[in-house]
């Protein structure tokens, strides 16, 4: 129930003091948000397994989110950092959508 009302009161206060993004980060957050949205798969699909813990949950967020900025960042500095994002974001998109499978064969019993 914290974890809702958190989520709204940020909504809200994203929606009220409409932050902006520094251009220096613009080309890491969409890779930490679909890193962010992989670990919250995992863990909903943890959640319906039955062996959801929430050190492993917050690790790899947070892991995955840095792991996917970094990889990002390597690649700009390459001189690749599109191709890289792709990568990164087909990579995760297969995964958000493997555990999406997972937790509709769970909920549905198929």
């Amino acid at each position: 129930m914290i974890a809702i009302i958190g989520l709204i009161i940020g909504i809200v206060l994203g929606i009220i003091l409409d932050p902006s993004v520094p251009a220096a980060i613009q080309p890491y957050l969409p890779i930490a948000v679909v890193a962010a949205l992989d670990a919250l798969a995992g863990g909903l699909r943890a959640v319906l397994s039955g062996n959801f813990d929430d050190r492993v949950f917050v690790i790899s967020f947070f892991s995955n989110s840095l792991v996917a900025a970094l990889i990002v960042f390597l690649g700009d500095k390459l001189g690749v950092g599109s191709q890289l994002s792709t990568g990164v974001v087909v990579v995760l998109g297969i995964r958000i959508f493997t555990n999406a499978a997972a937790i509709r064969r769970q909920l549905f019993r198929a």
